[in-house]
């Protein structure tokens, strides 16, 4: 009786327990972001009421094991897009739920992507990393915003001299005048020069929704050569909800930040709108570079109907900052203190005065409109204006940055340089010399319209028209008389020998006027396995200068210099499998010469022998997706063909140096790992061979009479570009500890770094030389970040230690006479700095 007792008890567990099994489903799905179905990443996938859960992989995908049954929620959520509720029936069987769309949890988002041109993955043929709202924010700490990419392949960004927004980046060995860099789909190279200046938007971080860097020619619309690459940077549009947050953090040398996001979510009258303030101060890391910023952010945004939304967006970052701008040798570092050393300040009257003071403010407006016209076209048109105003201080008059004329402690003795002018002026002479401020204001206005057409099922047309106007203003002007009564300045042939004051021009004034035209065109194909395009664009680049100073008036202004410059770009990806695809782009561009190789002797006469620069580039693509790994392979080959140089041998005297050629090529690798839900794994690999390729033999020299005068010699050929390091790695772990906590780490090497140096003073034909190559170096850096509720609001307390190790390294050099490390001239790279802060959303 027993015996069967226990039988039946047995058979009644292993039956209960069979059933709980066959009771539980296994709810499967995709998550993919709406407008490019690019695979979401980490996006938590929760049973609403229970403790079940689960985050997708990297391809998007969740597999998710629940006990649940019957009218159950699944709630979608990730950092930056709308949180979607699904209504799921469990019966205990699998169930599948196929690709489930998360869009923007803002408006206008997936507008401005037409301007931007995001690169979707498995279809855009080109090498792309993106950086997404949550890794910004974990990973930017101190960082400034081109080094948070230094872990893509490709990319060398530090600090320069270490100010605030004093940073640079260069990809594939470019520096950023050969990057396109835009925000919003608008470019923001400066229009003379093509540099990028980051302190000009050092406050952006903060309203950063994402950024992607496409490597090698890249898949922009806009009439943009680029030629190391394209940075797009997507800002918040509006938020869809309402709510916002406040930020507060400290860090290192009295580092402090102070943030606030508002938004009124979409309203019943259509409108919507976010506004985002910040302030950061500090003392700065490297001597005597303090630092005051801030920054604003406002979008207004309105949908008309189904067909019109109008977005107006404007935002700026005005800031003031100490800067190191001079180079020292390496024997200077370690006779004045260390790295931190600041060769350009001093003190006077027993306070800091920084030779070197960077002030600048630079807004940018645009009013964005989106028409829907059918289910088949759409057409999005931007208004921008952008006004800059500010400069930099700097001596003006006889040369006293010299060793009569600093202390022992290696600083610059402004006390004396005062005394002495003091002592002209008790004569009734002016001061020798002063503080000056190079000023360098702007006004640009631009058109950029964008229309795209899905000709039939397979087939997408866009073009556009891409028009800009930029007029610099560029002037010097009397900042401090360091004692004196006044200086006399003796560039304005209008005004010769003038007794000049504080606010007075001097040394220079002239404007530099462009006019830019392009128009592109861009035809897709798409069907099943295969994604292909073509592209071409036309622009027309004028150029005007008008010199206030050196010409009287009635002749100010220079002739007109017109270049016309295009590009043609087609490239194909093919998937071979769920897993395996490969891609390949290939592209040629004509690109004006910048208005510095036009005007090289600072003066109206122009140079009529300037001639584009050519660039061919060919890369191929190999990659990979599983539901655990990611990995990208990369081979590039770029060929810089004419490239801009003139050097000025004496007053009179200009060379234009054509036929300089250099090859970009190289390999790339990276990968994404994610072994468990909570373990990350990241990896970089990147080995470039950038080289001159050739000497240059009997270039003619011009007088201004364009007679030839003399002949000049260059040997560069086999020469590594400098400036850049040609080998990087990294690697990445980011691990949740337990729910809410996070912690991840970054190692970076880099190595096969060449310093900079000018290719028109290699004019030996023993030198064969390459330029001092500088150590390799390794750096460490951690970050944390744990959200919790506090009350009705959520929490998240970040941490950041950047250059754990604290190792010592030079990051910047320019080669000496003898390519050693001797007489190169060097900055170093920070140390180990730190921040910490708090972020409350509600």
């Amino acid at each position: 009786m027993r015996k069967g007792l226990r039988l039946l008890m047995f058979m009644a567990v292993v039956l209960f327990s069979a059933t709980s099994v066959m009771a539980q489903t296994i709810l499967r799905g995709k998550i993919i972001e709406e407008g490019n179905e690019s695979a979401v990443i980490g996006a938590n996938v929760i049973l609403d009421g229970t403790s079940q859960g689960t985050i997708t992989n990297v391809n998007g995908s969740f597999s998710l094991k629940t006990d649940a049954k019957g009218q159950q929620s699944l709630v979608i959520s990730f950092v930056g897009m709308e949180t979607k509720t699904i209504a799921v029936d469990l019966k205990g069987q699998d169930l599948d739920l196929g690709a489930i769309k998360l869009g923007a949890d803002a408006l206008g988002l997936e507008e401005v992507q037409v301007f931007a041109n995001v690169a979707i993955d498995r279809k855009t043929p080109v090498a792309v990393s993106t950086l997404k709202p949550q890794q910004i924010e974990e990973k930017l700490g101190t960082k400034e915003f081109p080094e948070i990419l230094k872990s893509t392949p490709g990319v060398y960004a530090t600090k320069q001299g270490g100010g605030y927004g004093d940073s640079r980046i260069n990809l594939r060995g470019f520096s950023s005048a050969n990057i396109a860099v835009m925000i919003n789909g608008v470019p923001v190279n400066d229009m003379e020069n093509g540099t990028v200046y980051w302190s000009n938007w050092a406050g952006l971080s903060d309203v950063t929704r994402s950024m992607q860097v496409q490597r090698g020619l890249g898949a922009s619309k806009v009439a943009v050569p680029s030629v190391g690459g394209t940075i797009n940077i997507l800002t918040k549009t509006t938020d869809a909800e309402k709510g916002g947050n406040v930020y507060y953090g400290i860090g290192n040398d009295g580092r402090e930040k102070i943030g606030v996001t508002l938004s009124t979510g979409k309203m019943d009258n259509g409108y919507a709108v976010t506004f985002s303030g910040s302030k950061t101060s500090g003392r700065g890391y490297v001597d005597a570079t303090e630092f005051e910023g801030y920054s604003y952010f406002l979008n207004i945004a309105k949908q008309l109907n189904d067909r019109h939304m109008l977005s107006f967006t404007g935002f700026g970052a005005p800031q003031t900052h100490g800067q190191r701008r001079t180079y020292r040798e390496i024997e200077d570092y370690q006779k004045y203190g260390g790295i931190k050393y600041n060769s350009d300040w001093g003190y006077l009257d027993g306070q800091k005065y920084n030779l070197n003071t960077n002030y600048y403010h630079k807004p940018q407006i645009s009013l964005n409109h989106y028409w829907n016209i059918n289910d088949r076209s759409n057409l999005s048109t931007s208004a921008y204006v952008s006004i800059g105003n500010g400069g930099g201080t700097g001596f003006l008059g006889t040369t006293k940055d010299t060793d009569a004329y600093r202390r022992a402690d290696g600083l610059i003795n402004f006390e004396q340089i005062r005394d002495e002018n003091i002592s002209l002026a008790e004569q009734g002479e002016g001061s020798e010399t002063i503080l000056r401020s190079s000023v360098n204001n702007h006004k640009w206005y631009g058109l950029l319209s964008v229309y795209d057409n899905k000709l039939t099922e397979h087939f997408t047309f866009m073009g556009g028209l891409d028009a800009r106007y930029y007029l610099g203003e560029h002037y010097r002007k009397v900042d401090d008389l360091l004692g004196g009564n006044y200086f006399i300045d003796d560039s304005d042939v209008n005004n010769p020998e003038r007794k000049t004051i504080p606010g007075d021009k001097v040394a220079y004034y002239n404007d530099g006027e462009v006019y830019w035209m392009g128009t592109f065109g861009q035809l897709e194909y798409s069907k099943d396995k295969l994604s292909a395009f073509v592209s071409g664009a036309v622009s027309n680049t004028t150029y005007y200068r008008i010199d206030y100073f050196q010409k009287e008036a009635g002749d100010q202004r220079s002739d007109s210099y017109d270049f016309l410059g295009y590009s043609a770009k087609g490239g194909l990806n093919y998937n071979l499998t769920d897993h395996h695809n490969v891609f390949a782009n290939t592209g040629y561009i004509s690109r004006a010469p910048f208005f510095r190789s036009v005007f090289p002797e600072n003066t109206n006469a122009g140079n009529k022998g300037a001639e584009n620069e050519k660039i061919i580039s060919f890369e191929l693509g190999y990659g990979y997706r599983a539901s655990k790994l990611s990995a990208n392979v990369n081979l590039y080959h770029t060929q810089w063909k004419d490239r801009s140089f003139t050097r000025n041998i004496d007053q009179d005297l200009t060379a234009n140096l054509l036929g300089v050629n250099a090859t970009h090529q190289g390999i790339e690798v990276d990968a994404y790992y994610q072994p468990t839900p909570k373990l990350k794994i990241t990896g970089m690999l990147s080995v470039g061979d950038w080289r001159w390729d050739n000497d240059l033999i009997d270039v003619p020299i011009f007088d201004q009479n364009n007679e030839v005068k003399e002949y000049v010699n260059i040997f560069i050929k086999d020469l590594k570009v400098g400036n850049a390091a040609q080998t990087t790695a990294a690697l990445g772990l980011d691990y949740e500890l337990v729910k809410g906590l996070k912690i991840g780490a970054d190692y970076n090497f880099f190595g096969n770094n060449f310093a900079e140096f000018d290719p028109t003073r290699r004019n030996d034909s023993e030198d064969r030389a390459d330029a001092w190559k500088m150590e390799d170096f390794h750096l460490v850096d951690l970050n944390v970040r744990y959200t919790f509720n506090l009350g009705k609001t959520s929490a998240t307390i970040y941490g950041n230690v950047d250059n754990l190790l604290d190792v010592e390294y030079v990051s910047d050099a320019r080669d000496g006479a003898d390519h050693t490390a001797q007489s190169a001239q060097v900055f170093y790279g920070l140390g180990r700095t730190w921040n910490m802060g708090m972020k409350l959303k509600f």
